[in-house]
């Protein structure tokens, strides 16, 4: 009897003694799981189907840790381990940034996830007059291998999963981190964490770029190569449909770029000499956690089931590992209001449900107060607290792919693929993803959803409870966290302090070194690497790259 002429349960009963069993005991949640009323809780629920039926559900949803993956990329899931708890944080200087780190684990955190200020995000020095005024403002100011190693000062690198939300200069951050573990003895084979390192999505949704796309192309590939030989337990890149959605892309529209960027850097790493095996297993993502729940449940089941696809199909990837899909998910600060915003605790709450119920390997979750400025203590444990009490009492991590099998989400996320799919064929006619992108296409469809997204809202059709309905005649001023504005001054005194007490000879050489090599082939890992641990900054880096490779300028559609 074949597997798909069985009753699923009876294949239910295969998989639980293989590859949920194999998975079994590795994790501390594995035992057997009750309800509070006593009522057992079986590790995954399947409907009663046979023939094709049952074939058609095996080939589409699947099991747990199988292809398609459409239910999850291990057997045990959250039975097994729970996602990890990230609160994204960043501000002011590395010590302040530093006490935050050094509370949030303290409440129980399981992950650091960094916010870098925007001048560091495109390779300008605190004394730049590019970063003039922005210095520490939207995250923490890191401007050397010395300010690295203030911002984890008693955190220890190897016990600590670090994940920095950095793209264009993702090659100096990384190469400081690296620096920074070597100087405390730490093996980098320990090393654990992810870079975002995604730069097309700044020409599609943030901004943050700062030099043209095929020499940024090189820095991604160039850190892909280097952690598939140097960090085997580091993520070099998070491919992201965060910022996407963010500036106003449909849920669809979000799975369909990013994924479609993916395959955009898988074929660079190809292009590079790289066997697909050999790098698609650290490759991760990251998703927005938006309002309409089930929407984004399904949107994360067919994220899945694509990705499996594609580089199976396309690449000819065999190795599991390189078809499953893992993804961390953040709540959807755009979603947030500055009216009422204690409503924003409990949309949090529902869009970090939807992650979950989704299958997301990590979760950052928003502060309520995020509409206002940068989180104070209170709320970034409260947002802390979101997760954990979902995690711990609300039952939804007992059983793997709780929804599952329901008709309304399955016919959700046949329509979210069938969406990514049509994107996927309209974007293949205009020559791939790079070439969409320089000729508007991505960002001009981004813009009308966004469009027709506050267009709804405006006319009503769209509620948004506090600020188009249910309103209040006043409200109490709320406790807004604002950074001290001696931290640009103090940034650009120690960069100063720094150049004139460093070995200007070594320096010299390094940048001399890292300027060659950028107008060549090599791999520039070990020449940026090498920089900042002679003393040179993350802003003459930039400088070196800008004289390169030049500074791209968006050309903007009518």
């Amino acid at each position: 009897m074949s597997p798909t002429s069985k009753l699923l349960p009876e294949r239910l009963r295969e998989w639980l003694d293989g590859a949920y069993a194999k998975e079994l005991g590795r994790g501390p949640r594995a035992a057997a799981v009750t309800t509070p009323s006593g009522i057992a809780v079986a590790p995954l629920y399947v409907p009663p189907l046979t023939g094709e039926p049952a074939a058609a559900f095996l080939r589409d949803v699947g099991l747990p840790g199988e292809p398609p993956y459409t239910r999850g990329v291990t057997a045990t899931m959250y039975r097994g381990k729970l996602w990890t708890m990230r609160q994204y944080a960043g501000f002011s200087s590395a010590r302040a940034t530093n006490r935050r780190f050094r509370f949030l684990l303290e409440q129980g955190q399981t992950g650091l996830s960094v916010a870098f200020d925007l001048p560091t995000q495109m390779g300008f020095g605190p004394e730049d007059p590019m970063a003039a005024g922005e210095v520490g403002k939207v995250g923490v100011s890191i401007a050397s291998l010395q300010d690295m190693e203030e911002l984890f000062a008693g955190i220890p690198l190897e016990d600590v999963s670090t994940s920095m939300t950095i793209n264009t200069t993702a090659i100096v951050l990384l190469a400081m981190y690296v620096a920074l573990a070597k100087r405390r003895g730490v093996a980098l084979e320990r090393l654990r964490g992810t870079l975002q390192n995604d730069v097309l999505k700044e020409y599609v949704a943030r901004g943050t770029y700062r030099y043209p796309v095929a020499p940024s192309m090189r820095l991604v590939t160039d850190i892909l190569e280097y952690c598939a030989a140097e960090l085997p337990r580091f993520n070099p890149i998070s491919i992201s449909g965060y910022h996407i959605r963010e500036a106003g892309s449909t849920a669809v529209q979000e799975v369909a770029f990013t994924l479609l960027n993916g395959l955009e850097y898988v074929r660079a790493a190809l292009d590079r000499g790289l066997a697909v095996d050999a790098f698609a297993p650290r490759l991760s993502f990251f998703f927005n956690a938006h309002n309409h729940l089930f929407e984004e449940v399904a949107k994360f089941r067919a994220a899945r089931r694509i990705w499996a696809r594609w580089l199976a199909q396309r690449f000819g990837a065999r190795d599991p590992r390189s078809l499953r899909l893992r993804f961390h998910a953040q709540t959807a600060g755009s979603m947030l209001t500055a009216d009422q915003p204690e409503n924003n605790v409990v949309r949090v709450a529902m869009q970090c449900l939807a992650a979950v119920l989704g299958g997301a390997q990590s979760i950052h979750t928003n502060s309520r107060d995020e509409a206002l400025g940068l989180p104070t203590a209170e709320s970034a444990q409260l947002a802390l607290r979101t997760q954990q009490v979902l995690a711990f009492e609300s039952g939804v991590a007992d059983t793997v792919d709780p929804l599952g099998g329901a008709p309304y989400v399955e016919a959700l996320s046949d329509g979210v693929e069938a969406g990514v799919e049509d994107y996927a064929a309209r974007v293949e006619r205009l020559g791939g993803m790079i070439p969409a992108i320089e000729k508007g296409f991505v960002q001009e469809e981004i813009r009308l959803a966004a469009y027709d997204h506050q267009r709804r809202v405006e006319s009503g059709e769209r509620v948004v409870v506090g600020v188009n309905r249910f309103r209040v005649e006043t409200e109490p001023e709320p406790e807004v966290f604002r950074p001290d504005p001696a931290v640009e001054t103090e940034a650009v005194t120690r960069v100063r302090a720094l150049r004139a007490s460093r070995d200007g000879a070594r320096a010299g050489a390094a940048l001399e070194r890292l300027a060659a090599e950028a107008r060549g082939t090599l791999n520039l890992v070990p020449a940026v690497l090498a920089a900042v641990e002679a003393g040179v900054t993350l802003g003459e880096i930039g400088a070196v790259f800008e004289a390169a490779f030049g500074r791209y300028r968006e050309v903007l559609t009518i």
